[in-house]
């Protein structure tokens, strides 16, 4: 077992040092890791770190992130998961980072007491925490939220399965359903699991689930999940059935209700509701091994937990408790990189419809960049054969890459064509789009949206 998990220390650890080579200097601020001590029932002796920014939401999103297997919480704050600390500074939430003790520093998503709620298990000390930064910093209940990497996204799944009435969405990256590492003989390494070998029907993985918290029969989180086609430590095949699992809890078909392809190398599936929140998203990213996430994904994961909510109202962030002891020392955030661009498809001429149409924009910024999706929907009441949406790039944007249409120019006014696979929109249809783009301070949304010519409200 150990030898296994020294591999999978060594895979996970990764992410980390390329993150470390992508860092720069991090403005100093009063915001810092902190550790806490006395949070909780800890059975198993885990550590609670957090982060509160300088000035916190009035009534904050909470994210728990939970590092791989090697790491520590000062690891994953400063290194591959460091664009949700930023992220924390820019939307006033709060960060709470578990980490193991135990010697190969991986969480316990294997045994009995670790895959039943309230069992005793790494998941009882990990809600203690939360329960910890509920009652000290006036957390929107609705806004729970976790993630985490490699056997941080393997507890993300048991987490997410085994209280789903305290978490509302969660994001796993390179991991395995819930349930699947378990074992009897003490050991927290499943090799079958591990292997991509243990496979299951929808309805078994919903059960084995099901089965952490008998008798539940309310919702369950929303789930986005990640994973590389050539990771060798937790093999893809555990990404179809994470979906398995997660589209049956949701009581959905494993057909994906929308596909469409960010970057060039990625596709991405959504289930259920199929706007930036939907009910379940998969994205399978092509020629990638265990090595998730890289520069800028987290920015999708950030939209898609909702830790980018509107409405928020910053004050300043009361004092943690208890009194901090030395924290590690912040590192620098990475700034992004561009991401490779899609290549859509030729398209045809515009034609057809009314003309009628909507628009809803949503941004994810950093200091010198940022994401937007675009949501068109044709709210007239004949087709659209064709489109071309036209708007006005804040001043100091200029987009580097794209998804799901053609971008021209990369400032000021620009015109987004549709690619060859979404340029039919029947009345009431809806078709999603994106783009990266680099900043100057200005990360405001785009103006004056036209669709074929025709005006359209922005909702």
């Amino acid at each position: 077992m150990r030898r296994r998990l020294r591999v999978l220390l060594a895979a996970a650890a990764l992410p980390l040092v390329v993150a470390s080579t992508l860092l720069a200097t991090r403005p100093a601020a009063a915001a810092s890791l902190t550790p806490v001590t006395g949070f909780g029932a800890n059975p198993t002796n885990l550590n609670m770190y957090l982060y509160v920014p300088d000035r916190v939401a009035a009534r904050p999103a909470l994210l728990v992130l939970v590092h791989y297997c090697g790491g520590s919480a000062g690891a994953i704050f400063n290194g591959n998961g460091h664009d949700f600390v930023t992220a924390a500074d820019r939307y006033g939430y709060v960060i709470v980072l578990p980490e193991a003790t135990r010697s190969e520093k991986c969480f316990d998503v294997s045994t009995p007491a670790a895959l039943r709620r309230d069992g005793g298990g790494d998941s009882t000390g990990i809600m203690s925490m939360v329960a910890y930064a509920r009652q000290r910093y006036n957390v929107d209940p609705a806004r729970i939220v976790v993630s985490g990497f490699s056997s941080g996204a393997m507890m993300t799944n048991v987490l997410a399965a085994q209280y789903p009435d305290v978490f509302s969405a969660a994001s796993a990256f390179s991991g395995v359903p819930a349930g699947c590492f378990a074992t009897t003989n003490g050991s927290l390494w499943n090799s079958q699991c591990s292997g991509g070998q243990l496979v299951k029907t929808a309805q078994q993985w919903g059960d084995q689930a099901r089965a952490m918290y008998p008798g539940y029969t309310g919702r369950y989180p929303r789930m986005q999940l990640w994973h590389g086609t050539t990771d060798t430590t937790l093999a893809y095949a555990n990404f179809g059935e994470e979906i398995k699992q997660w589209t049956n809890l949701h009581g959905l078909s494993q057909t994906p209700a929308f596909t469409d392809h960010p970057q060039s190398s990625w596709t991405r599936t959504r289930y259920g509701t199929t706007g930036t929140q939907a009910t379940v998203e998969g994205i399978s990213i092509s020629g990638v091994g265990h090595q998730l996430p890289m520069t800028g994904q987290l920015a999708y994961a950030i939209a898609f937990l909702g830790l980018d909510g509107a409405g928020v109202t910053p004050s300043p962030s009361p004092s943690p408790s208890p009194s901090p002891s030395p924290s590690p020392s912040p590192s620098p955030s990475p700034s992004p990189s561009s991401s490779p661009s899609s290549s859509p498809s030729s398209s045809p001429s515009p034609s057809g419809g009314s003309g009628a149409c909507r628009v809803s924009a949503t941004v994810n910024a950093w200091n010198n960049g940022l994401t937007e999706n675009i949501a068109i929907t044709n709210t007239g009441s004949s087709a659209v054969n064709g489109w071309s949406l036209a708007f006005t790039l804040p001043g100091g944007q200029t987009i580097t890459n794209g998804w799901n249409a053609t971008y021209s120019p990369s400032s000021g006014r620009v015109t987004a064509t549709n690619a060859g696979y979404n340029g039919s929109l029947a009345p009431g249809a809806s078709t999603e789009i994106g783009f990266q783009a680099t900043h100057t301070g200005n990360a405001a949304k785009p103006t004056a949206f036209t669709l074929n010519g025709n005006v359209c409200t922005v909702s």
